[in-house]
């Protein structure tokens, strides 16, 4: 369903010898397809998915859906998804299904599945995956009818899953490790066989993305009173029972935000080569899903960039008129503090990062990753659970990459099949660090960002100026 860029590997990354300039084409987000496609799938009825992300991630959520006998109909072409619904049913009764390592897709595939009167399921993912956190959506899955046989670790893939349907009632949740074993509940929760109350144990992090799930709800007919900003502890106190439905003014059709976590690497571009990227506008009010639209709000508070309004759907992104490192709390938009962390080694005095503890639990160890890596390139760096500060050695990572250079190489960031990692080095390597537009950079398996972004290297590598020198990208 996806074609795979075809990437040298490592692939080396061309400097802006001249000012980038042009509209960087960003793909539709993952988190709001992959809630559109469960909630189109639980509803009555047919939705078009318009503006949908193709992905790796997005393509598990559909070949598991379509495994469950869900019609959805994909086309890439015109980027829409059509789903038919089934009213709170699952067609199908016995399935195996591979989550890969889509954290989306394995836990909401997950409750999802409980809604089944009498399943018999077997669910397993890739091994980054098996370590990934589970037990808060697993426990309290078995709390409300499922039963759970693990192969391996207890509470985690792989593991068969046996249901009865979703009990009503009350139920307590702990989703301090994920934010994603909140939203699985709460798209759920209208389809339990009685109206179900969700109680939060503590906290959780990530609180955005949550808001997201519950002003997606709203989207499709089953919202609460509670407002949409907020995650309170009774979470699911007043989601109306019943399945979901579009309302009549939105006919048929559901549209997914271009992908705000994929504008954070594009933000950051003039910072690191100067010049100007226009980029689709993506709101950071209160009528964003997007949580990650704060990293943008976040470098023009702290100088780094401005913004200007090129249209009602386009934004243009200049630097600021500071080089300052960035102190700040990155728990509502953490996925973009990788792009912040790879840039850090060209600020001016050190950078910190906190409220990210969570992510050394995601593709995989984030801050642990993101610390060995640049401290590769020769940068200071200290490591907390839950932070990370660096300090820069800018003459230190340019004579690491000059003498690469002598010896003929270039440095090579290794990604741990993250696609994160590999996109925001890409930004770092797009800086002319030695002067002369040649390559001083290179991502391993670059492909990994298929994940989320197919074709992201391609993107970048059209916002070089055409100055007579043609594309050295291959052909996505």
């Amino acid at each position: 369903m996806i074609a795979e860029p075809a990437l040298p590997n490592p692939l080396p990354i061309r400097p802006f010898a001249l000012p980038p300039a042009g509209m960087a084409t960003l793909p539709g987000s993952k988190s709001i397809t992959n809630r559109a496609l469960i909630l189109a799938a639980l509803g009555d009825g047919e939705v078009a998915i318009e503006g949908a992300l193709f992905s790796r991630d997005t393509t598990i959520m559909i070949t598991a859906l379509q495994r469950l006998g869900f019609r959805v109909e994909p086309d890439p072409h015109s980027r829409r998804i059509r789903v038919g619904g089934q009213a709170g049913c699952i067609p199908v009764q016995r399935a195996t299904l591979d989550v890969g390592n889509a954290g989306t897709a394995a836990r909401f595939l997950t409750a999802m599945l409980a809604l089944a009167p009498d399943g018999d399921f077997a669910l397993d993912g890739d091994e980054a995956m098996r370590q990934r956190p589970m037990e808060g959506l697993l426990r309290a899955l078995a709390d409300a009818g499922a039963r759970f046989v693990f192969r391996e670790k207890p509470w985690h893939f792989p593991f068969k899953m046996q249901t009865a349907g979703l009990r009503g009632g009350s139920l307590t949740v702990d989703a301090a490790a994920s934010s994603q074993i909140l939203s699985a509940l709460l798209m759920v929760a209208p389809l339990a066989t009685a109206p179900l109350r969700i109680t939060l144990a503590g906290s959780t992090v990530s609180e955005p993305f949550v808001a997201m799930t519950r002003h997606m709800m709203k989207q499709f007919g089953r919202g609460d009173s509670t407002d949409a900003g907020s995650t309170p502890h009774a979470a699911g106190d007043s989601i109306p029972h019943g399945p979901y439905r579009l309302p009549q003014s939105a006919g048929d059709q559901y549209r997914v935000e271009p992908d705000a976590t994929a504008a954070s690497y594009f933000a950051m571009l003039p910072i690191v080569s100067g010049g100007s990227v226009q980029l689709p506008r993506i709101r950071s009010d209160d009528r964003s899903l997007q949580g990650d639209a704060g990293f943008v709000d976040l470098l023009c508070e702290h100088g780094l960039i401005a913004v200007e309004s090129d249209s009602d759907t386009a934004m243009v992104v200049r630097a600021g008129p500071e080089r300052c490192g960035i102190t700040a709390d990155f728990n509502a938009f953490s996925d973009t503090f990788l792009t912040l962390a790879a840039a850090a080694p060209l600020l001016e005095g050190p950078t910190s990062i906190s409220g990210i503890g969570h992510t050394r639990h995601q593709e995989t160890d984030r801050i642990a990753a993101m610390a060995t890596e640049l401290r590769r390139l020769e940068q200071v760096v200290r490591e907390e659970p839950g932070a990370l500060h660096v300090t820069p050695r800018p003459d230190a990572l340019r004579a690491a990459a000059a003498a690469a250079r002598e010896r003929g190489e270039i440095l090579t960031v290794d990604t741990y099949d993250d696609h994160r990692i590999a996109m925001s080095f890409a930004i770092l390597g797009a800086h002319d660090l030695l002067g002369d537009g040649e390559p001083w950079l290179s991502i391993a398996e670059p492909g990994c960002c298929a994940k989320t972004f197919p074709g992201f290297f391609a993107v970048l590598d059209d916002l070089h100026p055409r100055d007579g020198v043609g594309s050295q990208m291959p052909e996505c």
